[in-house]
């Protein structure tokens, strides 16, 4: 597998084209509906493939996390998917992913991996609310493969959300109202767990909060508002003061987001803030690449905090 995940930072040029990898793998055969479901993860949240290790219990952790493995020197939580999504398999897990988010490190615990997908973000579509449902609003994305097999693709803020028994509320203590009133944010993340911590931290300073859930929504909700200028011969900038956006979105990535508000002039003047777990070096100079005016990563309210008190001012 080191070689199917070899070199994956130079992959990162296909995000400004509005492409991803994503790592496709298995949780086994759900006995209850004899389906193999299709899952996958972004290929820049991948650090290794490999067999589990030894897994070490630990008390009081959640039923879907098995405890933790040493990897190189570092304790790290592994979680069980299956067991967290419910799934109740043929077979038990085989493989583990180990990830990197957010400056953390898991493992997740699959059946089978299969192999890396190339595909364009405009064929990730926002999942019907059906599967939203009946997920639990665990799955962010999906697409088809040639097979029409479908593939669904995972909200790892979620899962750790879930999974951590993290009381973050500290994560918001200290912070302050900003001097100036009446501001606005406009913030696109598919991640509902990332939209509820953002809106926290706006609350927090008392500045208004517009939310998109993908980048072709943000994107078509922005050109709606800069009508709305136009129609009262305002400039953009009196509705709207930052745009911050995710980087990983079904339909426009942040990337492309971002592109489209710099080459838009009515937007001209408004800082973009790009608000991602996908925190590499290379990731951040993507993003300067296409305009970006400041690139936070996920979660750091006050950061996210000081930085827009620094935009609007």
């Amino acid at each position: 597998m080191s070689d199917l995940l070899r070199r994956i930072d130079a992959r990162t040029k296909l995000a400004g084209a509005n492409k991803l990898e994503i790592l496709l793998f298995t949780l086994g055969t759900d006995q209850e509906s004899g389906r193999k479901e299709i899952f996958g993860i972004n290929v820049f949240k991948v650090r290794e493939v490999m067999r589990i290790p030894k897994i070490t219990r630990a008390p009081d952790m959640p039923s879907a996390v098995e405890g933790m493995v040493s990897l190189r020197g570092a304790l790290v939580p592994v979680v069980d998917l299956a067991k967290y999504i419910g799934i109740q398999t043929d077979a038990p897990p085989a493989i583990m992913i180990v990830t990197e988010y957010n400056r953390q490190t898991q493992g997740f615990l699959v059946g089978e991996v299969d192999t890396i997908l190339r595909i364009d973000w405009s064929q990730m579509k926002v999942p019907p609310s059906m599967l939203t449902a009946k997920m639990g609003g665990l799955v962010t994305a999906v697409t088809e493969l040639q097979d029409k097999q479908l593939v669904m693709m995972l909200d790892v803020e979620k899962i750790l959300s879930d999974t951590t028994n993290y009381d973050d509320s500290h994560l918001f203590a200290n912070l302050e109202p900003l001097e100036k009133q009446g501001r606005t944010v406009f913030y696109a993340d598919d991640s509902s767990v990332a939209r509820n911590q953002i809106a926290r931290t706006l609350e927090v300073l008392q500045v208004n909060g517009i939310s998109a859930i993908n980048g072709r929504q943000g994107w078509e909700e922005l050109q709606k508002i800069a009508a709305q200028a136009d129609l009262a011969n305002r400039p953009v900038s009196d509705y709207v003061q930052v745009i911050l956006t995710d980087v990983e979105m079904p339909e426009m990535d942040g990337y492309v987001l971002t592109k489209n508000v710099k080459s838009d002039p009515r937007f001209k003047g408004i800082p973009v803030l790009m608000h991602s777990s996908l925190s590499s070096d290379a990731n951040r100079q993507l993003g300067i690449s296409v305009g970006v005016d400041e690139y936070v990563p996920k979660f750091e309210p006050h950061r996210l905090a000081e930085v827009l008190s620094r935009m609007i001012k």
